[in-house]
């Protein structure tokens, strides 16, 4: 996964660089810290999913977003299999009177 996450951070510096824009500029575009926006750029697991779409949006990609997950092979093969999924066992009634709890 952090290869994944390094590989998008660069992507986004990329992005950054052929727009000839600063760390400075886009993190106050993206209304961010400079930090921040280095955080994504090195692909830092801890930055939030709307942190990195403000980025993108400042690119102009933000609707690069919508391609994740768009072509969901495995899962159409498993529609058309029409496997289904086994149900949770139903939950246990609680007994009145026992709440577990030591007073």
């Amino acid at each position: 996964m952090v290869a994944l996450l390094e590989e998008l951070g660069e992507n986004l510096r990329l992005a950054r660089l052929r727009r000839r824009l600063s760390t400075v500029q886009v993190a106050e575009r993206a209304g961010m810290g400079r930090s921040t926006l280095l955080k994504i750029e090195r692909g830092h697991p801890g930055v939030g999913m709307g942190q990195y779409l403000s980025v993108l949006k400042v690119y102009g990609l933000e609707h690069d977003v919508l391609l994740l997950a768009k072509d969901d092979v495995f899962g159409r093969k498993l529609q058309d299999a029409q496997l289904s999924v086994p149900q949770r066992a139903p939950k246990r009634k609680k007994t009145p009177g026992i709440s577990g709890r030591q007073e």
